[in-house]
Order: structure tokens, then sequence, then C-alpha cells
């Protein structure tokens, strides 16, 4: 499909599209979900979460429907936290669906092995631990082709979400206590193995054009649900030679043999017809059947999906008399209804109204005497440069996102236009006395808030470090601005223990950092400081070009990502190129 066309969508505005579907979904189950808490992204059950019961908290980015929030009710999931499109939940969403789903004795956290779940996920967890709430994660590691046996600690997250969320739902809804729920939940995952296939691309509500390109007699192998390459790229196959593929390496793996239970599901990627999903069904089913492998039970239909991708996936849960009596066990949301529920006796549903958090404002109390003055970066001048960030990222927002739509998913330009709009917004907020660190705060909130893609947690932290490592200082001279640089690379390397040479932002952030802390040392001012910043992250993005990818999604393409700049990087530069065009602006 050629990039230049564009795609067609039933939506209004872009950026009300998630609380559209939100307030759609509620309003057409209003009895079983509910939404609770400020963001109004925490979809809550309406007799799911009670107290004495571990609460279940599932959650993604959106695009997948129906997972995450389509598998909240009683039996299943207590609450969902919703991302934007292919984009992690923020943590301030994730925490407002832990507390609606705390009953008082723990919660567990099941979300796709993306880099971005993981880093929000862990970010609302330990936020909640700090409350005093006990938290346990299992990341759902199902996709064969993303990774080898060996790596498979390192696969994503697709359809198999399906089977570990139904059976930690059912162990938590028998009350299994917090630590057998988690295991589990982990046996389910270590059972189950997925594998799909791709036929045509995706497009993002915000770009309307194709996430990936791929010739109309083509299809691509281990193909992951965010437009991911897959494993190998061909001619299309006749549907039972497709199956055939996917099933022999799921059967290998899961070394499945006759007289084995397994429970099968069919899952189509959101433009797939239910004749080709029967028609594989069809080829699975005469497979097992010919090893005399038991179908315990079977599902085909929509179950997570890529918006519009064409394609489908074939998931195996391997079955022990355990998982089977918890994949039985009674649920009702509304994506999955099984068996009949009964409404228990006196055991009531509950709803704790989320905390409220505030933001805290210091820069009146401030000391501002006691403040390094030196400097002519000062915090309005400070504020200038990041609202012109903000600017140029949404200038190049699609030239980001066709970086991202080779060696990633095509929504980089969009997360960072998300993110950096919030902060221009949140900027608009504050005090005209406030410190440049406050200034910091006041952004790593907005961006963490607004962006739940790793993007969230890695500026956040960016943010809340540079901040931090100038918090003595009024204004910014050469010395202060490369501080404020350091700093915020360490925070993103540590937050994504991201290394020189892994193909990320850090592979311009660090050359960047480095040549802003040469000039600072001998003397520089803070404009020199930045034009050395911007000089060293522009040699660092274009330098990604060479490197094969050993971190994030991006990852999983191997020696496919040489020849393509890394979309972070390209941001990076982005972000220093602006910071400095607006210094310059300043000092005229």
């Amino acid at each position: 499909m050629n990039q230049d066309v564009k795609t067609k969508k039933l939506i209004n505005a872009p950026e009300n599209i998630i609380a559209e579907m939100i307030e759609g979904m509620v309003g057409a189950h209003p009895d079983i979900l509910r939404v609770e808490g400020e963001t109004g992204r925490a979809v809550v059950a309406v007799d799911g979460p009670r107290d004495g019961k571990v609460g279940i908290v599932v959650g993604g980015g959106s695009g997948h429907e129906p997972a995450f929030a389509g598998y909240v009710g009683r039996g299943l999931a207590d609450a969902a936290a919703v991302g934007n499109v292919f984009a992690s939940p923020s943590p301030s969403h994730i925490v407002e669906a832990s507390r609606a789903a705390d009953g008082g004795v723990g919660i567990l956290m099941l979300y796709g092995n993306y880099t971005g779940d993981v880093l929000n996920f862990t970010m609302a967890a330990e936020e909640l631990e700090q409350a005093g709430i006990a938290i346990r994660h299992v990341a759902v590691a199902d996709d064969i082709a993303s990774a080898t046996f060996e790596r498979k600690s390192e696969r994503r997250g697709i359809a198999g979400d399906f089977f570990v969320f139904k059976i930690a739902g059912a162990a938590a809804d028998l009350g299994e206590p917090l630590v057998r729920v988690e295991a589990l939940a982990r046996a389910a995952n270590d059972a189950t193995r997925s594998m799909g296939v791709a036929l045509s691309p995706c497009s993002l509500p915000q770009t309307g054009k194709p996430n990936f390109t791929i010739g109309d007699d083509e299809m691509e192998i281990g193909m992951g649900l965010h437009g991911e390459p897959g494993i190998r790229r061909q001619k299309l196959a006749t549907a039972d030679e497709v199956t055939d593929e996917l099933l022999d390496t799921i059967l290998k793996e899961l070394e499945i043999a006759a007289g084995d239970r397994v429970a099968v599901l069919v899952n189509g990627l959101g433009a797939t017809s239910q004749i080709e999903l029967y028609v594989i069904f069809r080829r699975v089913k005469q497979r097992l059947d010919a090893l005399d492998i038991q179908i315990h039970t079977s599902w085909v239909g929509e179950y997570a999906t890529s918006l519009e991708m064409a394609g489908a996936s074939v998931t195996l849960i391997k079955l022990d008399d355990t998982l089977q009596a918890l994949l039985d066990h009674p649920c009702r949301t509304p994506a999955l209804v099984v068996g009949a529920l009964e409404k228990p006796d006196g055991v009531a549903s509950r709803s704790r109204k989320a905390v409220k958090t505030t933001e805290t404002t210091v820069a009146a109390q401030e000391k501002m005497r006691e403040m390094i003055t030196e400097g002519d970066i000062t915090p309005t001048v400070f504020k200038a440069m990041m609202h012109a960030v903000g600017e140029q990222i949404i200038a190049e927002k699609n030239w980001l996102s066709e970086l991202d739509g080779v060696i990633g998913d095509g929504d980089h330009g969009v997360t960072m236009e998300i993110g950096w709009k919030a902060v221009q917004l949140a900027l608009e907020d504050a005090p005209e006395d406030e410190t440049i660190e406050s200034v910091c705060k006041r952004m790593a909130k907005a961006f963490l808030d607004a962006v739940g893609a790793s993007s969230g947690p890695l500026y956040a932290t960016a943010f809340l470090r540079a901040g931090t490592a100038v918090g003595a200082r009024l204004n910014l001279d050469g010395t202060g601005m490369a501080e404020w640089l350091a700093a915020a690379c360490q925070g993103i390397r540590d937050r994504g223990r991201a290394e020189p040479g892994d193909k990320t932002m850090v592979d311009a952030w660090v050359p960047a950092v480095d040549a802003a802390m040469k000039v600072a040392k001998d003397g520089g001012s803070s404009i020199d400081v930045l034009r050395a910043a911007r000089d060293g992250a522009e040699s660092g993005m274009k330098a990604t070009a060479a490197l094969e990818s050993r971190r994030g999604r991006s990852a999983k393409l191997g020696a496919r990502s040489v020849g393509h700049i890394d979309p972070g990087a390209a941001s990076t530069f982005v972000t220093l190129r602006a910071m400095t065009a607006a210094l310059e602006e300043a000092r005229r």
C-alpha cells in the first residue's frame, strides 16, 4: 500500500478519540463498566472489586479492542488503564485503576511485555507500594516470533493476553491470595504461545496513513500488533500453508503430545473476515485431531486487534486440570462471557474514590537570594525554550513518525506531539516566579500524565533529574546548562537501561552531553554549550543509521534495523536544536 494514500476512519477529532471511545463503551455497558478517577482513563468493573479479593488490573494501548477494557467485568479484570493508541497508559492512569480495584489484599498487574508498559506499570507500582499496597506484576510474553526460546523473556505479548487475563481473573474471583494468583498467571503465561501473520497495514487516527507498506501479493509472518516487522516477508500463501507454519512452531515449543488438552484462540487483527478466521480454525482442528490433541474449548473472532490491520494469529494454551478449571470459571465482560454468574450473597462491590493528586508550587517560598543567579537563561527564557521545543516537535511530527514506521510502530511523532502539547499547556499555568527546577517538575508531570509510551517515563525522569541538578540555580550559565543536559541524559539511561550503541535516543544524548561538558569546562557560554550539544546530537542521530538495534521494539529486527535513523535520536536532535534556536532568539 502506498504510504501517500490517506485512510478513512469514522472519528471526530483524533485528540478526543480515546475519551469518546470510553464514553461509548461505558454507555453501552452501564451494568458492567464505570469510569473512576480524574483522568477518565480507569475503566472499572461495576461488580468486580470487593474487599478481601485480589484486584486484577490490566492495561495497555488503545487500538487493540476489545483489549483491554473489554475484559473488565465480574470474574475477570477489575479495572483497566486505557492508554492512547498503541501507547501504554501513564502511571497516573494505572494508579487510578489500581486504587479502584484495591480490595485490601494486593493488586496483580497484567500487561504486554513492551518497554513502555513495563516502565509505566513499574513507576505506578512504586507509587502504590509507597502507599502500602502490595503489588505483583506479570508481563505477558506469548509471541514466538518476537524472540528466540533462549530469549523468551524478551518476547512481546499479543493475543495470549486473553488466556492469562482469564485465568488470573478467575483465581482472584475464587478468593486465592496474591502470591497464588500471581503464580497461576505465570503458569498460564508459560503455557501459552502465539504466532501471527499480517496481510495489510493499519493506520493511526492521528496520521491517517498506513504505518508500514506491504505488497498486494505479500504477507509478513510474525508481525507484531503494532506493525513491528516479523521474521519473514513472502508471497501470499494459502490459508492451510500459513496455518501449518504458525501451528508447527507453536506445537514444537509447547511440546504438546497425543492425549494433551489445549484451548485455541484464532484471533483476527481488525480487518479479517469471519470466513477467513473459520477457515484457519478448520485447519487448526484438522491438525490437532490428527495428533490426538484434545481441544477443550475454542474462540474464533477479534480478541486482540491492531486497528484495521488485515491478518490473524493463532494462540494455544496447554492445559492441566487447574488451568482448565480456571478457564471454565464464569465471567461476564463486554468482550467475553463464560458460564452463568450468580450474584454473591453478602459480598458487596465497592468503589474507592480516587485519591486526588495536588500539584505543589514552592516557588513563592524559595529564598531567591540564596540561589546562584549567574547566567542568561532565566526561568522565563527557559520556559520559552521549552515552548519552542514543543513547536519544533509538532512541526516534525510526520518525519518522526515516518522514521518510526520503518523500525517501530509508526507513532513516535504522534506520541511526542501529545507529550509536548501537554508541556506547553502546563507552562501556560506556571507562575511567573517559578524556578527552573519547579518548571521541570511541572513538565515531568504533564508529559507523564499525557504519554504512556516508553517516552513518557523516560522524558519525565529526564526532566526531574535535570531540574534537581540545577535546583540551587535561579538562572543557568554555560556550566548550569551543561549540568542540566547531563542529568537529563543520565535519567534517561537509568530509567531505560540503554547504553550507547543500542540504537536509541541515548546515542544522540551522550555525544550531545559530551560536547556540552567539554565546552562548559573551557568556560563556554550557555549558547556555546547548547550549540555544541545540538551538533553532537545531530552527529549521534546520523550515526544510528549504521547501528543494529538492541533495545525496544526495533530490537526484534536485528540486521533489518541497519540503514535507518533511530526516531528517538531524531527527536533528541530536534529538542536540542529548538532549545538552541530559542536561546539565540532571546539573546537578540
